[in-house]
């Protein structure tokens, strides 16, 4: 069974993540833990020292967050026909994002976070906001966001940008694949060739990653140089990408150049579901 963690401020930007990961798990046995974490508007060192208990804030936030929780469920139970291989649980936090869903996730056996994003200006070609950024540089488990006005399609093509200096059998690329096999994907994973033979540990790496995906359709494309950034974007659109998906490497390509510059700038622009996934190593 799969653990999905769904943060939500019950946003009608939120609420379209939360429609995606149900119709994108539809197959799978899953808990889905609705998360909301909150903090009083007025918000102090008083308050922090033990005033909410005289002031009587804390209680009056959380009930209203707990009474939005069980709202949300009931929409959930409204939109979509009773599914058995899902359940749904609410869990309401005194915290801000980053630590509420670090605390949440050492707790809980979290397989993925799904979640909303929208640009803080509010600008179209704004899709994802610094939270998301945020969230993908601090927390190490695989998250998917979805840009705000992106409507639900399955995920038939997936595209996963490679260096190929990752150790595939030490990565979590399991959600990846298991939402490949549950929605009959074609994964494609992609190098830009910087002009030079792949190392031994780059072929070694490319048959592991081959062997990883041997249980869906799996190709793989190498690129002649070019800015990386572009290399993902023509193909996405040559090939009518329905989901990219990268591993954040801290020890490579990925940490020093992709997860620094290029997913940063695809965190603020990309117009299709990104899959971040943490590396083991």
């Amino acid at each position: 069974m799969k653990q999905i963690l769904l943060p939500t401020d019950f946003s009608e930007n939120s609420w379209n993540a939360i429609k995606y990961a149900i119709q994108l798990l539809k197959n799978e046995t899953c808990t889905f833990h609705l998360l909301n974490t909150y903090t009083p508007v007025i918000y102090n060192v008083e308050y922090v020292l033990g005033a909410p208990a005289q002031f009587g804030l804390e209680d009056i936030v959380r009930n209203t967050s707990q009474d939005n929780l069980s709202q949300l469920v009931q929409r959930i139970s409204d939109t979509f026909q009773d599914n058995p291989k899902h359940t749904f649980e609410t869990a309401s936090r005194f915290n801000t994002l980053i630590p509420g869903i670090k605390e949440f996730i050492e707790k809980h056996n979290i397989d993925m976070i799904v979640m909303g994003t929208q640009g803080a200006t509010g600008a179209k070609e704004i899709l994802f906001g610094s939270n998301t950024v945020h969230v993908f540089k601090e927390i190490k488990c695989p998250i998917l966001a979805i840009p705000s006005d992106f409507s639900f399609e399955t995920p038939h093509e997936l595209l996963f940008p490679t260096d190929l200096e990752v150790d595939y059998k030490n990565s979590q690329l399991t959600i990846l694949n298991d939402i490949a096999i549950s929605n009959h994907s074609r994964i494609n994973a992609l190098h830009v060739s910087t002009g030079y033979e792949l190392t031994d540990v780059q072929k070694q790496n490319k048959s592991e990653l081959e062997d990883v995906f041997n249980k869906t359709a799996f190709i793989y494309h190498e690129v002649r140089s070019m800015n990386i950034t572009e290399a993902i974007g023509t193909f996405q659109i040559k090939h009518k990408i329905n989901l990219l998906a990268m591993i954040n490497n801290k020890h490579s390509f990925f940490e020093n150049l992709f997860f620094r510059s290029t997913i940063n700038h695809i965190g603020f622009h990309l117009t299709i579901p990104f899959l971040v996934m943490p590396s083991k190593a």
